[in-house]
Formats: C-alpha cells, structure tokens, sequence
C-alpha cells in the first residue's frame, strides 16, 4: 500500500511503517519514548511492535485500562502523572498503541502535556485504523458524553499495519466496518457494495481506499467547518444511542460501530423523509445492517433519553440538533436539521 500524505503528516503501511518510524525517532533525537497501551494491546500487539522498533533510544511503557469508560480525565491525569515521574520533557515522544479510546486519549495527552509534545499513531483495530488515528482529533469523554473534551492536533506520523487486525474478535472487525460503510454511502458505493454483497470481502482490502477517502475531507477541512461533517454521517443518532446503552446498567454497552451502524439507519430513514432518499435504499440500508450487526433491542422507553441525549450533541448549534443526511447514495447535505417527531420516527423504524 502506497503512503498517503495528509497536510502535516505521512500515512506510511506495513513494513515500511517501522522503518520510517525510525528515520523520524532519530531524526528527531527525542529524549525518551513512552509507548501507550491498554492491557489488550499489551499482550497482544506490544511484542510485534517492540520486536520492529529499532532504536537505542530509553522506552517507557505505559498501561491503562481499556474500553470507553476509561476514556476520561482520570485517566489523563494518570498518565501525565506517570511521564512527569519518568522524566518526560518537551523532547519526549508519545507513541499510541491501540485502538480508538487509545489513539483519541494518547493523542490528547501527548498535545496539552508541556504545551504539547511529539506523538505518533498506531491504530492497531479496525475502527481506529479507517477513522480515529487519521485526521488530527484528539480527546475524552464528559461522562458518557463522547468527545466532549480535545483539541485538533496532528501526530508526527500514522503506522498501519493490517496484521495487528488478527488479534481482533469478528465483533471487533464488524465495529470498525461501520465507518467503511460510512465512507462508501457518503463517497464511494463501492465500498457498501462489497460489504453488502460479499460476506467474504477481505476488509484489508478495503482500508487504503477508506483513509484515502477521510484524509481528502479532512485536508479540506482540517477543522470541522464545512465538508468534514460529512464524516458525522451515522453518527448523530449513532452517539446518543450508544451514550445511552453506555449509561444504562440494564443495557449491555454497544461498541461504537453498531452503534453508528443503528444511527446509519436512523438517519437514512430521517434522509428519505426529509431529503427525498428512495425509499428503496433506505430498505437496502435496513437489511444490510441488521444481516451484518443483527438487531439492537430499543424499548419505546428507551426514546425518551436517547432523545435527550442528541440535545448534547457536540455538533449541535444553538440547541438544534445537526444532522449530515442523504439526498442518494455520495450526495449528502450537511448541517440538515429535522424535527423531533421525525428523529423518534427513526428510532421507531429501526425497531420495527
């Protein structure tokens, strides 16, 4: 796979990866290297890499819990506690290992640690290969509000290498396919088609089209003003339900790609209501994503929060909910608005 070049930083795949990591760490000089990982990532992706890292240079590991929960300022705290100890300075390199919870959060503590330090991203899931690690977001859940807290800021580098996809669980591969379908619905249906009609597709073969496709948004518009909301897509209705089974200790918590995976639909059915999408695809949609992710029971008492929740939506402008949604398949209309009867319709229709 050819390296992808966004604004500030390179995008390098496989074993090209390792070595150019080690161009820039001895370029660079950095004082120390602190790795970040969380328990999962430990075990199962931190031998690889260690194994293809040559430098001389002191390492530190660092370990937190993982999964969303922990992706907070108590966990920032304690990691920027654990460099200070360590001797961290401003020539200090951060490198995340892991999936999004690590690159979001790593990213944001390596940014606002000293005013902000080096830091390279090595996605090592799905999810976080196609859309977290690219794009220069970085932060931390309020609560179980996600994203509320963060601040652009790039990474000296993205590594991609496609083997850390083996120690991944199918619920896993499944999650981070939902941004790829995201990326086909809103750019290129063939991304869709592949996953929709060929339950053998081989998801790696599909990832350098994926980051090709966010890196040319986000280089347009670095900072979210206009056309990088489009990457939003799924994820308005996608984010309150997901923050509401996070929330609920009745509810078993969803990962982040079926949960933009319900919202998909959600805002399809919101699209063919609002935007004249056919209503043929909006039922292409539905089958497609619940033959893939299986069906989220939604109780009707279940609307009222998730409802409530789209009120704290980080896109929201002056307390309307914002909306990217589909006029067709790669024709979108950003900052769209609907009304509440039609956002608990959708919900609806997906219950159904």
């Amino acid at each position: 796979m050819e390296t992808i070049q966004a604004t500030t930083y390179p995008i390098h795949f496989n074993e090209k990866a390792y070595s150019e990591l080690a161009v820039l760490i001895e370029q660079n000089a950095y004082s120390s290297i602190f790795i970040l990982v969380d328990d999962n990532t430990f075990e199962c992706c931190y031998p690889r890499f260690i194994q293809n890292l040559e430098t001389k240079t002191q390492i530190e590991v660092i370990q937190i819990d993982p999964g969303e929960v922990h992706k907070n300022i108590e966990t920032c705290v304690g990691v920027w506690n654990v460099m200070t100890e360590l001797g961290a300075d401003r020539k200090s390199l951060l490198i995340t290992l892991g999936g999004g919870v690590i690159t979001d959060l790593g990213g944001f503590v390596a940014s606002t640690f000293k005013r902000g330090i080096d830091f390279v991203n090595i996605p090592t899931t799905l999810l976080s290969i196609v859309d977290a690690s690219v794009g220069g977001k970085t932060g931390i859940d309020l609560g179980v509000l996600k994203n509320q807290i963060g601040v652009f800021a790039n990474p000296q580098m993205v590594l991609i290498d496609p083997e850390y996809l083996h120690t991944l669980s199918a619920r896993e591969i499944r999650s981070g396919t939902a941004e790829i379908i995201k990326y086909g619905m809103t750019h290129d249906i063939y991304l869709f088609n592949e996953i929709k009609d060929n339950p053998e597709v081989n998801i790696i073969d599909l990832i350098h089209k994926s980051i090709a496709i966010k890196n040319e948004v986000v280089t347009e518009d670095p900072k979210e003003k206009g056309l990088r909301k489009v990457l939003n897509w799924g994820h308005t209705m996608g984010h309150g339900v997901e923050s509401y089974f996070l929330e609920n200790p009745n509810k078993e918590a969803l990962t982040h790609g079926e949960a933009i995976a319900i919202g998909m639909v959600c805002e399809a059915f919101i699209s063919a209501k609002t935007q004249g999408f056919p209503t043929k695809k909006l039922e292409e949609i539905k089958d497609a994503i619940i033959a893939i992710y299986g069906k989220v029971t939604i109780e009707n008492s279940d609307i009222e929060h998730i409802m409530n929740l789209l009120k704290h939506d980080k896109k929201n402008e002056a307390g309307v909910v914002k909306f990217v949604l589909l006029k067709d398949y790669e024709d979108f209309v950003i900052n769209a608005e609907a009304s509440e009867q039609i956002i608990e319709e959708s919900l609806n229709f997906y219950r159904q």
